[in-house]
């Protein structure tokens, strides 16, 4: 079973609460708005590193920035439809989204093609209202906007 963790900031703003999703990057994604955005993350082995630091570190990693100082929320666990369980904090943050360095991976395309070729782990990141937020990020994922909206009341 693959596990991952992130950090989701927060922030209150004049329309209620926003969070900040990134984009998922690469071919896949990027004509696909609505499951395509995530909580900053990445995957992490249990055995060798607790999913705190892995949420800390993935964050550095995706977004190029260190993760912000503040009261972590813990938002639990969940299972997305691919087996991944995912575990996330929420801490309360200002972040410019065009201060993002995103981090890149490298994969084969086009497929079969021979070519590899390096593509951005998030290809763009936002502030979103809870309820936009939920029309666009990774279906299993909108049960933690749901748990910081509880948190929040």
């Amino acid at each position: 079973m693959k596990t991952s963790a992130g950090l989701l900031l927060f922030r209150h703003a004049d329309g209620g609460l926003e969070v900040l999703l990134g984009h998922m990057g690469g071919p896949f994604f990027a004509r696909r708005d609505a499951g395509a955005w995530t909580v900053p993350k990445g995957e992490y082995e249990p055995d060798s590193e607790s999913a705190w630091a892995a949420a800390r570190r993935e964050f550095q990693e995706e977004l190029g920035l260190p993760p912000p100082d503040g009261e972590a929320v813990p938002l639990g666990e969940v299972r997305q439809t691919n087996g991944k369980v995912v575990t996330a904090w929420a801490i309360e943050a200002e972040l410019d989204p065009a201060t993002v360095v995103p981090g890149l991976f490298s994969m084969e395309w086009p497929p079969k093609s021979g070519q590899t070729r390096e593509f951005p782990e998030l290809d763009r990141v936002e502030w979103f209202g809870l309820d936009r937020a939920r029309t666009v990020i990774v279906k299993a994922q909108a049960a933690f906007l749901d748990r910081l909206a509880e948190h929040s009341a």
